[in-house]
């Protein structure tokens, strides 16, 4: 089974991934972790990406194809994306790869959240360094402030989440990944979901969906 999460920065894709990942027995694939694994490493991929993240700016579609095809390679789990595809070029080009293997995307899912939530999201998120597990200091403080529950490390602001990012992030998502809605609308495996509801709620409507189409 593979399963796409689309919708807008902050609208909880990460969140709703790691459950779902793990409730179903599939590979978390987050193009975001990854870069940002990337760029820690300061690796020729990393610092290229870097680039264009800190900016708000989409990451060229080359680069997130050649990072897909080798980490995906030896992958035998169904698979799970989170932050990818973005443009409907990568949407074509992840059908085209999945083919070669006898495979599809099986549904995708877009987590709706109004833009003003997502601005107040994205201001209270933080990250840990160390796990990356994301926190919202508004709705799921950690215990300890600015320390994370999971492995004691230092929670931090993403650079792609302080204000004059996040709004350039907001239109470059409304006009190069909507055209994504269309593009699988088309393909008959989408549904939306409301992201403004709890995570736990999101959980449910997801497994209640993929069971209605005798997927779990």
């Amino acid at each position: 089974m593979n399963i796409i999460l689309l919708g807008y920065p902050g609208s909880g894709k990460g969140t709703q991934a790691q459950v779902l990942a793990r409730k179903l027995g599939l590979m978390h694939f987050s193009t975001g972790d990854i870069f940002r694994e990337e760029i820690s490493k300061r690796s020729a991929l990393g610092l290229e990406a870097a680039g264009y993240l800190s900016g708000g700016r989409l990451v060229p579609d080359k680069l997130v194809l050649d990072l897909i095809q080798s980490r995906l390679a030896t992958e035998t789990r169904g698979l799970l994306f989170d932050g990818f595809p973005r443009t409907v070029e990568q949407a074509q080009a992840l059908d085209d790869y999945l083919a070669s293997k006898g495979l599809a995307v099986d549904r995708v899912f877009f987590l709706d959240l109004p833009e003003q939530e997502v601005v107040s999201r994205l201001g209270a998120r933080r990250t840990c360094v160390k796990c990356g597990m994301i926190y919202n200091i508004l709705t799921s403080a950690p215990a300890k402030e600015n320390t994370c529950d999971s492995c004691s490390g230092a929670l931090t602001l993403r650079e792609d989440d302080k204000p004059e990012v996040i709004k350039k992030r907001i239109m470059v998502y409304r006009d190069q990944t909507e055209p994504l809605l269309a593009y699988y609308k088309g393909n008959g495996v989408f549904s939306e979901i409301k992201a403004a509801l709890a995570p736990q709620a999101i959980t449910e409507q997801i497994l209640s969906s993929l069971k209605t189409v005798g997927l779990c």
